[in-house]
C-alpha cells in the first residue's frame, strides 16, 4: 500500500530495492507549502501541495498520497523530451508492489485468442525492437483549471511528459497467440491494486485496431533507461496520442475479448459527452447514446519560458513552450501579444515525430508595463485550440489556450 509512511520507510530500504526499477532509494520532503502551482487552481489546493521527492525523481508537486499523483512543475517543460526523474506520477490504486524483473511476466489469452503465451522481459526484449518519441499526458491534465471545478485530482498543467520509448510492438506480442476474427477489444490488467476489495481494480481496453497499430508498444526502456519504478517498471503499455488512462503500468495481462469490457474504468469513468470534441479516433464498441471513452489528446500548447507574473526587461524578449497533439502533427503556433486581435506565427523546433512534443519559440517588443501573451496550437487536419472552455463533468481535454501576463520594468 502507498502511503507517506510507505515512503518514508522505503526510503531506508538502500540495497534492498537493487532490481526493483526505483531507482534512488530516497525521500526527501518539504515541510512547507509554496509548491509551484499552475495559476487558477481551486483554493484549497495549495494547502495541501508540496514539493516532494519520490525514489529517483527530482521534486515533483505531490497532490495526493494515496493513490500516488504528483506532477511536475513548469521548469521541467524547457525541452521537448522530460528526462525521467522529472516525469510525473499517476496512480489511481494505492497497493503498488515493488516488481521484480527477475520473476516478472505477463500472460496473454481470452476467448477472443485462438492460444495462450507467457513472456518474460527477457523474452519481451529478444522481440524485434521499436522507438518511438510520444507524450504521455494524464487524461485529466489541466483539470484543476475547470471553472465551476470538477471532482477528481485538480492537476495543474504539469500532469504530462514526453520521453523516447523501447520496447516490443504489441501487435508482434498478440501475434503469438492469434485473435480470433471475433476479437474486438483488447483488455490489459497491472501488477497494482486497490486496498480495499469493493474498489474496482484499473483494467482498461483498446479497440482492436488501436491495439494492432504499429506505434502501440509494451516498453520496457524509456529515454534509453530501465522505466523508473513510478512509470511502470518493468514493462507498460504505450499509446501514442491516445491519453495516459490506456497506458497501463507495471503490465501483467493481455486479454483478448468478443465482448466490450464492463470495467468501471471505461464506463462509467474515463467518458465523455458524445459529439462535444473534435476527435477523430473513435472507440465505436464502448460507446452508447450519450457518452463515449476519452481516446486522443487534443491540440494543446503551454508556454513554459516564463511563469504568469514574471518580469522581464523592457525591449526583445523571447517566449517559447512547446505543442503536441494525438498524432495528427503540429503544423503551426500563433502567439499574440494584443488579447487575441492580431497573430503571428511562432519559430517551430525540431520535429521529434508526430506524437512528441513540438518545440516552438517567439520573440516580441516588450513594452513598459504588462504584456499579454497568448498562444494557438493547430495541427495538420486544421484543429485548433479553443478561445473558452468546453466544460465537461470529468474536466477532460482542456486545451484553452493559454495567456500569460509578463510585467516589464
Amino acid at each position: 500500500m502507498f502511503t507517506r509512511r510507505t515512503l518514508l520507510s522505503t526510503a531506508g530500504a538502500g540495497a534492498a530495492l537493487a532490481g526493483s526499477g526505483l531507482g534512488l532509494p530516497r525521500l526527501f520532503e518539504a515541510e512547507a507549502a509554496g509548491a509551484p502551482l499552475s495559476p487558477g487552481l481551486p483554493a484549497g489546493v495549495g494547502a495541501s501541495a508540496r514539493m516532494e521527492t519520490l525514489p529517483g525523481k527530482k521534486p515533483l508537486i505531490k497532490l495526493a498520497y494515496r493513490a500516488p499523483n504528483y506532477e511536475a512543475p513548469l521548469d521541467y517543460f524547457r525541452t521537448p523530451i522530460t528526462p525521467n526523474d522529472e516525469f510525473f506520477v499517476r496512480y489511481h490504486l494505492s497497493n503498488i508492489p515493488q516488481v521484480d524483473a527477475k520473476t516478472y511476466k505477463i500472460t496473454i489469452g481470452g476467448e477472443g485468442a485462438s492460444g495462450q503465451a507467457t513472456l518474460t522481459l527477457d523474452d519481451l526484449k529478444a522481440m524485434p525492437a521499436s522507438e518511438l518519441v510520444a507524450v504521455n499526458q494524464c487524461s485529466g491534465n489541466r483539470r484543476g483549471l475547470s471553472n465551476p471545478h470538477v471532482a477528481g485530482v485538480e492537476w495543474g498543467y504539469g500532469a504530462m511528459g514526453c520521453a523516447r520509448w523501447k520496447g516490443a510492438r504489441l501487435k508482434d506480442v498478440l501475434d503469438k497467440v492469434g485473435l480470433k476474427k471475433e476479437a474486438i477489444e483488447i483488455a490489459f490488467n497491472g501488477a497494482d491494486g486497490p486496498v480495499l476489495d469493493a474498489t474496482p481494480d484499473f483494467v482498461k481496453s483498446l479497440p482492436v485496431w488501436k491495439a494492432t497499430d504499429e506505434s502501440t508498444l509494451i516498453a520496457y526502456e524509456m529515454n534509453g533507461a530501465p522505466l523508473p519504478h513510478f512509470n511502470g517498471f518493468p514493462a507498460r503499455l504505450v499509446v501514442p496520442g491516445w491519453t495516459g488512462t490506456y497506458w497501463m503500468k507495471h503490465l501483467i495481462s493481455i486479454t483478448a475479448l468478443t465482448k466490450p469490457l464492463g470495467s468501471f474504468w471505461m464506463n462509467p469513468g474515463y467518458r465523455i459527452p458524445v459529439g462535444k470534441f473534435p476527435v477523430v479516433a473513435r472507440f465505436v464498441s464502448q460507446e452508447n447514446a450519450t457518452s463515449t471513452p476519452i481516446t486522443e489528446m487534443v491540440v494543446n500548447s503551454l508556454i513554459t519560458s516564463h511563469s504568469d507574473g514574471a518580469t522581464v526587461q523592457p525591449g526583445k524578449v523571447t517566449v517559447s513552450g512547446l505543442a503536441w497533439d494525438g498524432g495528427y502533427g503540429i503544423r503551426s503556433v500563433e502567439v499574440s501579444i494584443d488579447a487575441g486581435k492580431t497573430w503571428s506565427g511562432a519559430k517551430l523546433g525540431d520535429d521529434l515525430g508526430p506524437y512528441a512534443f513540438r518545440p516552438w519559440s517567439f520573440e516580441f517588443n516588450a513594452k513598459p508595463g504588462k504584456n499579454t501573451v497568448m498562444a494557438n496550437a493547430a495541427n495538420a487536419i486544421g484543429q485548433s485550440q479553443v478561445a473558452s472552455l468546453i466544460w465537461n463533468p470529468a474536466g477532460y481535454h482542456n486545451n484553452v489556450m493559454q495567456t500569460i501576463t509578463l510585467n516589464a520594468g
